[in-house]
């Protein structure tokens, strides 16, 4: 008898300690000592100045390890090269799938767009995204569980740069030039909405797209130039921006130039040259502005410490570390019981909060996962850009 009980003894003490070994193994990318985050990005081809977001990510990361991690776990990135590519982001993710616990930073709309439901279905956070955020209006419910959003919607930028515009500016008749796909349309309509808000002061005289493989723009600037347009308003990638108002001065073309807020990095000078000075463009409500933001500035010079590559591109760089503010923050309000679970609840605890002090205030919750969208206007000059007034904040789309 006393052989019996000391082995239902023993039995019992295993079957206790098998909980705490099964839910180790069921938390895909952590171990008590790390948490395996994935990061697909461009970091080649035409939108490569936009994978800079990922390389801030990682230096945010690396800063946050430096400080001991969060709860005794150091933040691993993996890191990949999606060349702005739908399809190669998606064998990115699918590659990741089994590695990570959470995706942070997913860059394009197109790509955004062709994952929407990958992160539902494997029940992986996604922690921000940069793409048309009307996307995620349209998805299932469990696609929207995992997904937390804070990046401005291109149709209220479009419509408020638009509206701007007349009101500051004086234009009267107002051009397009804009990337053939979601992220392109989405601010096309913006600024139709924008000239119907004005009471018809103003009116689009022309509306010119380009494809992302086009480099020869000649006949684009020509189009606008000829449509007599004193405004151009431009949802483009780095490379094509410098290409057109560098074509347009060639054809003897200056309009005012408002441009999205992908464009507001002051690498635009070193690839556009002096013909971005005095473009207006919008800023995020995610991210602060170096050169403008004490508190941006002083997390810029973090982020060059850890990757001096940064200097010179720290507004993209930064757009990407607060990223990883975010997630670190759910992180934070998870514990140390780190369960997918757990972190979708630390997301949601977030509220009215900055990170680090930058932006417009964010607030997640169970029935909000569009943590804010808001604008602001601001100037390229002298080589800086420049904030010229608040923020503008919209309401919130999910």
């Amino acid at each position: 008898m006393r052989k019996t009980f000391y082995w239902i003894g023993i039995l019992l003490a295993l079957i206790l300690t098998l909980p705490s070994i099964g839910s180790a193994a069921e938390v895909r990318g952590v171990t008590d000592t790390e948490v395996v985050i994935g990061w697909t990005t461009p970091l080649s081809g035409p939108a490569a100045l936009w994978g800079v977001t990922g390389l801030g990510g990682k230096a945010w990361a690396d800063y946050i390890n430096d400080q001991g991690g969060i709860h005794g776990r150091k933040i691993k990135i993996l890191l990949k090269d999606d060349g702005y590519n739908p399809a190669r982001a998606m064998a990115n993710l699918r590659e990741m799938k089994s590695k990570v616990f959470a995706v942070c930073g997913l860059l394009g709309t197109a790509i955004v767009n062709a994952s929407k439901d990958f992160f539902g279905e494997n029940e992986i956070p996604l922690i921000t995204a940069y793409g048309d955020i009307r996307i995620w209006t349209r998805v299932s419910p469990k696609s929207l569980k995992y997904a937390f959003v804070t990046y401005p919607d291109y149709e209220d930028e479009g419509k408020y740069m638009t509206t701007w515009a007349v009101k500051n500016l004086a234009s009267k008749k107002v051009a397009a030039f804009y990337q053939n796909d979601d992220y392109g349309k989405m601010g096309l309509e913006g600024i139709k909405k924008g000239l119907a808000a004005t009471g018809n002061k103003a009116k689009l005289v022309s509306a010119v797209p380009y494809e992302i493989t086009e480099r020869a723009l000649s006949t684009h600037a020509l189009k606008l130039k000829e449509s007599g347009a004193d405004t151009l308003v431009m949802y483009a990638d780095p490379t094509h921006a410098a290409i057109m108002t560098k074509t347009m001065a060639k054809v003897g073309y200056q309009p005012r130039v408002l441009a999205s807020f992908p464009l507001a990095d002051t690498i635009m000078y070193k690839i556009a040259g002096p013909t971005w000075e005095g473009t207006y463009v919008g800023l995020p409500g995610n991210t602060g502005l170096p050169g403008t933001d004490p508190d941006a500035d002083r997390v810029a010079d973090i982020l060059k410490k850890y990757n001096p590559k940064i200097e010179g591109k720290e507004f993209l760089a930064l757009f990407g570390a607060t990223s990883m503010m975010h997630l670190a923050e759910g992180l934070k309000n998870a514990g140390r019981n780190l369960t997918t679970a757990t972190l979708l609840k630390g997301m949601e605890q977030i509220k009215d909060w900055k990170a680090e002090n930058l932006g417009a205030r964010v607030t997640y919750g169970p029935d909000r996962h569009n943590g804010n969208n808001a604008s602001r206007i601001a100037q390229a000059k002298g080589g800086k850009i420049i904030g010229l007034e608040p923020w503008t904040v919209f309401q919130p789309l999910f």
